[in-house]
């Protein structure tokens, strides 16, 4: 599985971190819409925020292996090379999604802690990250959901970006991304 990306594409790892996280993250705001199905104080609901919490630590994880294998070279050129003003964008939208994929999962870290829960990750207790006071649990839940809101619309940016680059301007963006095929 190549680590490094090629002139015309990402590496394997860093195309199949990127789909693997969509889905992640496409699960973890599932589960967080979806818990109202069940009434407060449930198996059932205890059961969907336990994998929120999970799998927003998985994202967590996988972003620093992913930051890992985007170091390890240069992003293959986009042809036709697109306008400053797209590579900026390009750029800010990327330090956005990673600010959000590192600060969303601490934050739901902080707020666990905060109201005095152990936060499970695949079996281990991971330790509180601070004392608990559940005011201070209500004010970070408060950057929590203004964060989740934030992060739907960054992610539907970027998808529509994507999209836009490979009808629009019919160049090679969104392609770099794609699996191979066959």
């Amino acid at each position: 599985m190549p680590w490094k990306n090629s002139v015309s594409r990402y590496s394997t790892v860093s195309i199949a971190l990127h789909w693997l996280m969509l889905v992640l993250l496409a699960v973890v705001y599932a589960t967080i819409e979806l818990r109202g199905i069940f009434p407060k104080g449930s198996g059932g609901r205890t059961l969907i925020k336990e994998a929120h919490f999970m799998l927003g630590l998985t994202v967590f994880v996988l972003v620093w292996l992913r930051l890992f294998a985007r170091s390890l070279g240069v992003a293959p050129k986009i042809v036709p090379t697109p306008p400053r003003w797209q590579s900026l964008l390009a750029t800010l939208m990327h330090v956005a999604l990673y600010v959000f994929m590192i600060g969303m999962p601490i934050l739901g870290w902080l707020i666990t802690s905060a109201a005095g829960h152990q936060v499970m990750f695949y079996g281990i207790d991971l330790p509180l990250l601070i004392g608990e006071d559940k005011e201070l649990a209500k004010q970070i839940e408060g950057w929590h959901v203004l964060g989740g809101t934030i992060g739907y619309w960054l992610i539907g940016l970027h998808a529509v970006a994507g999209l836009a680059h490979h009808y629009y301007y019919r160049d090679n963006t969104l392609l770099r991304m794609m699996p191979k095929r066959g």
